[in-house]
């Protein structure tokens, strides 16, 4: 965790909302200067902080509608600071809370120089990471109709199992398979509802690789070294990073994807783990889903595996090959050399 420790003489915290957001502005004495409620657009914003402007801070919680604020921050040339949610727990605390409350809060934090930052990523691929996460949740809601009609297949004992159906070409007469009308109805519409997925899809990793050739086609074509990565995994791990330069340490990377648990002791005593909501979800899917894929036709990885299996058990040890993928990646990135993998297996 990093907070934000710089000095100025007037520090601006916003309590953002999409139509309303409540600002105060301290001075370096801690003196509030200006306390109001204004309309969420860039007008009111810099008509409020204009007599500050010589020098000033702002900060807002990461809540979904900071794009506009961080970007416009960044034309004027004002410094801007993210705060993450989960470590600003001072702001949800309190007897009584209200936007006026919570803007001051994030205010004084930003003076004390404890307030803690969130990443705020640039608007150059910040769209299209939008829209690599928006590809992932649609191909969910795909794969739920899949199983759907696996677990219907389950539910009425068929005689012959559908087997793999992820293709059009694979599902056969999957309606014919039940005789009851609702039954065939409610295939009949999994099956129209995955084929306009499928569709809109295609379309959609066509236009995520033309982008991705085009933000950062050496960094895409590392990731695809790795066994098990492939051009979905590639283009995840690629958007969700941005920078592998905004990590010092392995150590902050792999945290940030959730590959390592931290452990909570007082007193010399143990209470298990912690922060297990604080990271990045989409980077802890592609690792647990390359480390899986890692496996597959790899006969060496196989062997490494059975090692760990028998130390650890199959969970923990599918838990460190992601971690060690993790790593691997970081160097990759950060050194731009491809993968290795008689060095990764050593």
């Amino acid at each position: 965790m990093q907070f934000y420790t710089k000095q100025h003489k007037f520090y601006c915290g916003i309590d953002l909302h999409a139509k309303k957001m409540y600002a105060c502005i301290l001075d370096e004495k801690g003196e509030i200067r200006e306390h109001r409620n204004m309309k969420t657009n860039p007008e009111s914003f810099l008509a409020a902080i204009a007599p500050f402007r010589e020098d000033i801070v702002v900060a807002a919680e990461c809540m979904f509608t900071w794009y506009w604020l961080a970007d416009l921050c960044q034309k004027e040339g004002i410094p801007f600071v993210l705060g993450h949610a989960l470590y600003m727990k001072a702001i949800h605390g309190g007897k009584a809370k209200n936007d006026k409350i919570d803007s001051k809060k994030i205010a004084v934090l930003l003076r004390g120089g404890m307030i803690p930052m969130s990443y705020v990523y640039p608007e150059k691929m910040r769209a299209t990471r939008d829209l690599m996460r928006r590809r992932n949740h649609l191909m969910r809601k795909r794969s739920e109709l899949l199983a759907h009609i696996q677990n219907t297949n389950s539910q009425y004992n068929l005689e012959e199992p559908f087997g793999c159906i992820a293709k059009p070409r694979q599902r056969g007469d999957i309606v014919g398979a039940f005789d009851h009308p609702a039954v065939k109805k409610s295939m009949e519409v999994n099956l129209k509802v995955i084929a306009t997925y499928d569709v809109l899809l295609d379309d959609l990793e066509r236009t995520i690789l033309k982008l991705a050739n085009h933000h950062d086609p050496v960094s895409y074509a590392l990731l695809q070294s790795v066994y098990g990565i492939g051009r979905i995994g590639a283009l995840t791990i690629l958007y969700e990073i941005e920078n592998i330069k905004r990590f010092p340490r392995v150590q902050d990377f792999v945290s940030y994807a959730r590959l390592v648990k931290c452990e909570k002791t007082s007193a010399g005593k143990s209470y298990g783990t912690s922060g297990a909501k604080i990271g990045n979800a989409h980077l802890k899917w592609a690792f647990s889903e390359a480390a899986v894929l890692f496996l597959r036709n790899n006969e060496p990885a196989k062997k490494y595996m059975e090692r760990l299996t028998r130390k650890h058990g199959k969970g923990k040890a599918l838990s460190i090959l992601a971690h060690k993928l993790g790593r691997a990646v970081y160097f990759m990135l950060k050194n731009k050399e491809a993968f290795d993998q008689e060095k990764f297996l050593r």
